[in-house]
């Protein structure tokens, strides 16, 4: 019988979030401490945007602070990850099987919104992590494209973790902060609107997000934040369960809700 398996859509928050976790990254840590220990990591960060596919071929990838303007706290973290080759050349081959183009960089590092959330879910950094880039030209089907791409490597050890957000609106965060602080309605709704599709596994409406939830241009005025979503749930295949295992805002317009997409028992991803 196979075995259930599971993806996780992460946020990563402003880069204070590093030094703030909070709630959210309470409840990471719990998901990740919930799972048995992969072989490898398959980190997607809407902060790594290439033409194609791209796998990361580092052997102990950098801790990239691609952020400006923040205290010097922040600049001070490193998170210490190895690579793996041999998984990385897995990584290819899965996409290269799908029939994705897939292209390879031996020196890229983990940025924030990879290394950020990692820190806090495997602190230890005892695990191998492989950064692969997402295409914003491909919109929502090309970035589920990706994870279905990847969804046969659950059964061979390796997790993928998407970090993105839910929302992201730095021009409504600016606001926010100059103003009164008050959240926009679109943050929750749009939240709220993706939970309820995603546990309709209603795949239609998601993809077509931009046209069907509430408030979609102002919660994603670009879509690369939420490209990630997309991505672990192919990854968990058709059939996958979703779990909104924490909801929540930061920063008054930063929905930082994460899930955990399940492939159903006996089901093949």
């Amino acid at each position: 019988m196979i075995q259930p398996t599971s993806t996780l859509f992460v946020p990563h928050g402003a880069p204070t979030f590093a030094l703030r976790p909070g709630a959210a990254g309470a409840a990471m840590a719990a998901a990740a401490a919930a799972l048995p220990l992969p072989r490898a990591i398959v980190v997607i960060s809407a902060h790594w945007n290439t033409a194609v596919p791209t796998v990361g071929f580092a052997e102990r990838p950098e801790t990239i602070h691609d952020f400006w303007g923040f205290p010097d706290e922040l600049y001070r973290l490193r998170y210490p990850a190895t690579g793996c080759r041999e998984a990385s050349r897995e990584v290819v081959a899965a996409l290269e099987a799908a029939g994705l183009p897939v292209a390879t960089d031996a020196g890229r590092g983990l940025d924030h919104g990879a290394w950020v959330p990692l820190r806090l879910m495997f602190p230890e950094a005892d695990v191998p992590v492989i950064p692969l880039s997402i295409q914003s030209r491909g919109g929502p089907a090309q970035a589920y494209a990706l994870g279905r791409a990847l969804a046969p490597l659950a059964g061979r050890g390796f997790l993928v973790i998407a970090s993105g957000n839910l929302t992201h609106n730095l021009g409504d965060y600016q606001l926010a902060a100059r103003s009164n602080g008050q959240t926009p309605a679109y943050v929750r709704q749009f939240a709220d609107w993706l939970a309820e599709r995603l546990q309709a596994r209603d795949l239609a409406a998601l993809l077509d997000y931009r046209q069907q939830a509430p408030g979609a241009g102002q919660a994603h005025p670009s879509d690369e934040h939420l490209l990630p979503l997309f991505v672990a749930l192919g990854a968990a295949g058709d059939t996958a369960r979703a779990e909104r295992f924490h909801a929540g805002i930061d920063d008054y317009v930063i929905a930082m809700d994460a899930y955990k997409f399940t492939t159903r028992e006996g089901v093949q991803p």
